[in-house]
């Protein structure tokens, strides 16, 4: 944790078996431009209450800058084809219903009324449900490199995350060759859409592992009221804001000058799965909390102050604060643009239950952002309550353009 803070035409049915094969078995622009109104603890667009749209195309992809929704489903996926033209179909085919469920519409023919001898089109459990705001944002993480001739076109920003101090990572929870990041209001509305990509996919990738999320701990509205994680404290205070274009362009934008020119518009994302110690957390004494973040669990103000929005004093807080030592001031002027969620999965067989801080942050570069952040928390007092164990990084190419346009087509068409 850090205090960073038109539908296109139903396609063909391409055969009896549907969509991607045999078997069928994780735009910014939007977020900026729309027009807010007050629903809940977030600044939404103006309709959102009633489930709507957010626009698929645009210069960046979606599900980074947009207003953050309440839900989430991350996927993250290997893949299975050494085909370089069938993932590539893939890719096409995971734009196409990509675009429509954003829209609210069914993948395909839908889900009934079809080819009663062929699997349907779309699994059919989102039917009658508004589009509720979902956005779908796909990575490629370091592996995928490896494949298909990409090698060379590895961005030299993609690297490999060191292990940090503390670190009890789970390789079955780590890494893999892309991600979708699946964000809505309804919870099943996001579930719905990794599910039917993961059965488009079948055969050609498999789903490596994934994470449910609850209760955005970060906003990207600038009047939004500042979310909680499950210590209770506000998160994200200092997030950069979805309408703020220049520190958009400084912080979380890949520009024209960094490399490589498909990545341009795009952006690196660092996943990480951080348990949260809640048993022990809530048996310390507030007054050791509230050292512990460096601001007080009512306000959020920083210590010495009276409001969340207070410019820090540092040096009031103890030094190993974590608002200390996560603050940009700390970090060479390092800020994150941060998506996380909370979760709970149940308890860890020893009657504690399993729950902490579903970490999403996208950043310009990772080694000038997530990494040199991460060291300087290697002294953070947090970590005695917390605990990364999952965790993964994602070169985010940039958005779709237009309907001829799909997922990472700069990449391929340019190897």
């Amino acid at each position: 944790m850090t205090d960073t803070d038109s539908t296109p035409a139903t396609p063909s049915r391409r055969s009896l078996l549907g969509w991607g094969g045999a078997g069928l078995a994780l735009g910014a622009a939007a977020a900026g431009g729309a027009a807010m109104a007050r629903t809940g603890d977030d600044a939404q667009p103006a309709g959102a209450a009633a489930g709507a749209a957010v626009e698929f195309h645009g210069p960046h992809q979606a599900g980074i800058a947009t207003p953050v929704q309440d839900r989430l489903h991350f996927a993250a996926f290997d893949v299975r084809s050494d085909n370089r033209a069938e993932f590539v179909q893939l890719l096409k085919d995971w734009t196409e219903a990509a675009r429509r469920m954003t829209a609210g519409k069914p993948v395909g023919e839908g889900a009934y009324g079809g080819l009663a001898e062929a699997p349907p089109d779309d699994t059919g459990e989102a039917l009658g449900l508004k589009p509720s705001r979902l956005t779908l944002t796909i990575g490629f993480g370091p592996s995928l490199f490896s494949r298909f001739g990409l090698v060379d076109r590895r961005p030299e920003a993609l690297v490999d995350l060191p292990k940090f101090p503390g670190d009890n990572l789970d390789r079955a929870r780590s890494g893999g060759d892309l991600c979708v990041q699946a964000c809505a209001d309804d919870p099943q509305v996001a579930v719905h859409a990794i599910r039917n990509l993961a059965r488009i996919g079948f055969g050609k990738v498999v789903v490596r592992w994934s994470q449910l999320g609850f209760g955005k701990t970060s906003s990207t509205t600038p009047d939004a009221q500042t979310p909680r994680n499950l210590f209770g404290f506000k998160d994200g205070t200092r997030n950069i804001s979805g309408t703020e274009k220049d520190r958009l362009e400084k912080f979380v934008w890949v520009g024209a000058k960094d490399g490589p020119d498909w990545m341009t518009g795009g952006s690196y994302l660092v996943a990480r799965r951080i348990r949260m110690h809640i048993e022990t957390w809530d048996r310390t004494s507030l007054q050791e909390q509230e050292d512990i973040f460096g601001r007080d669990k009512g306000e959020g103000a920083p210590v010495g102050t009276s409001k969340e929005r207070d410019e820090p004093f540092l040096k009031a807080m103890k030094p190993d604060a974590h608002v200390r030592l996560a603050h940009p001031d700390a970090n060479g002027g390092a800020t994150l643009l941060r998506r996380g969620y909370s979760f709970t999965d149940g308890t860890d067989g020893l009657g504690r239950l399993d729950a902490g801080l579903f970490f999403l942050a996208y950043q310009r570069d990772p080694r000038t952002g997530f990494i040199r952040i991460q060291r300087s928390l290697a002294t953070d007092a947090l970590n005695e309550y917390i605990q990364h164990v999952g965790s993964a990084v994602f070169a985010v190419p940039p958005g779709v353009r237009d309907r001829d346009d799909w997922w990472g087509r700069q990449l391929f068409e340019g190897a």
